[in-house]
């Protein structure tokens, strides 16, 4: 009885080591994100006659196909691919040999020794390592989509700025010219002593500011158009035609553009693809905390003779360690990653509403200018024909007509401000305007 006892009483020891052993190991528990990985859209062909107007489609399909940098980045986001690859291949066995001469005693024969190992633990967490590589991969590729969007909506901004300074540059020569043919005559007649010096001053300062504008205009046109060539990977030297941008006004719903950012926006759907990597790595420290196993079969031949074969099996007790660091910075890096998803969410929203409100308030004051430029233009013409009669002094009719100028530069500004906002709200959004609806 006591026999029995004793046995009984070893077996439970038997099966209570493993069970104490195991009861204090963590779990894997997956903590999604609020939204899942929405799928890609493909974008339709577009087709480029360089004989033409560039629109600005065709600038943002030059800037994605030609950039240097995206080339670049192409070519780096072949290391994710390779990776994957990688995580797909199964570890090499290891082999040892070894061999011993006897040096003294009866024995004639050589001590050979011989083992052949594999790391089942490697097999055991492949499943694991692989889906990281996989969605690590796929964020890879959504950061690449981001930056050519990006690259694209730059490229389709200059090229407004392009043609919006090219209109200005006309002006503010206009306008140049005039003020140094108001400044010569007010000049002349300040020299007769028909007028103060007080007029000749002011008109002097017009003159210089007009002289400043036109430069200045000048120098941005052809800061513009460097930028572009640039984007579109192209020689400086390069000549573009771009083509006038036209856009009816539509109705802007900062909700519904939000939504849409959500589905879209290719850098959201890439923290999503990160997030996915930093679960499976979560998951990978959680199996990494049980017992690591080393399978091996050894042969041996002694020295007498005797060949012996037999398995060994190499483990990791988890008594101290169990993995408990690595799974505590694997689970902090996760609520890092959903914290940054949250935070890009709210930017995201508040970037919106704030171009919506801009592009609102762009409208209004392109609104009031046009309710002017009519006005302005018919007081110009006639103020022109009545200069060419006689009945008033050309340097009126000159006033008339920059003024007028001056409403097409308030109006030319306006459209470009609303232009580029539009712009920038795709970029936001992640989506052209024409799928907005």
């Amino acid at each position: 009885m006591r026999h029995a006892d004793a046995a009984e009483g070893g077996a439970m020891k038997r099966l209570f080591l493993p069970l104490l052993l195991l009861g204090g190991c963590a779990a894997y528990t997956p903590d999604p994100l609020a939204t899942a990985p929405a799928a890609h859209a493909d974008l339709a062909p577009v087709d480029i006659d360089l004989a033409q107007p560039l629109d600005g489609t065709a600038v943002a399909t030059l800037a994605v196909l030609a950039n240097p940098d995206l080339r670049a980045a192409r070519a780096r986001a072949g290391i994710a691919d390779a990776q994957v690859f990688a995580a797909r291949l199964l570890p090499d066995p290891t082999l040892s040999i070894g061999v011993s001469q006897v040096l003294a005693g009866p024995d004639p024969l050589l001590d050979l020794t011989s083992a052949l190992g594999f790391d089942l633990n490697t097999l055991r967490t492949r499943g694991v390592r692989l889906a990281q590589a996989r969605a690590a991969a796929q964020q890879v590729r959504l950061d690449l989509a981001w930056s050519e969007w990006q690259t694209a909506g730059q490229a389709r901004l200059q090229a407004v700025r392009i043609v919006a300074l090219e209109r200005s540059v006309t002006l503010a020569a206009a306008s140049r010219d005039t003020a140094r043919s108001l400044l010569d005559r007010i000049t002349r007649a300040g020299g007769r002593g028909d007028i103060a010096a007080d007029q000749v001053q002011t008109a002097r300062l017009a003159a210089a500011d007009a002289e400043v504008k036109a430069r200045t205009s000048e120098k941005d046109l052809a800061t513009a158009r460097f930028e572009l060539t640039r984007l579109l990977g192209l020689p400086p030297t390069a000549i573009l035609r771009l083509a006038p941008v036209g856009d009816r006004d539509r109705p802007l719903d900062p909700t519904k553009l939000f939504d849409t950012a959500r589905t879209n926006r290719t850098d959201l759907r890439a923290l999503e693809a990160g997030y996915a990597a930093q679960e499976a790595a979560v998951r990978k420290a959680v199996l990494d905390q049980f017992p690591t196993l080393g399978l091996s079969i050894a042969s041996n031949r002694d020295t007498a003779g005797n060949v012996i074969v037999g398995p060994s099996v190499d483990l990791t007790l988890p008594l101290w360690n169990r993995n408990r660091g690595g799974i505590a910075i694997e689970r902090a890096t996760r609520a890092a990653l959903k914290t940054e998803y949250d935070a890009r969410l709210f930017q995201t929203r508040a970037q919106i509403a704030a171009a919506v409100a801009g592009i609102t308030i762009a409208r209004r004051q392109r609104d009031a200018v046009l309710r002017d430029v009519p006005a302005a233009h018919r007081y110009a013409e006639a103020t022109r024909r009545a200069a060419t009669r006689g009945d008033l002094s050309m340097a009126t009719a000159e006033i008339a007509e920059q003024a007028d100028r001056d409403k097409q530069v308030l109006l030319l500004q306006s459209e470009q401000d609303i232009a580029e906002q539009m712009i920038a709200l795709e970029l936001l959004t992640g989506t052209l305007r024409e799928a907005w609806t």
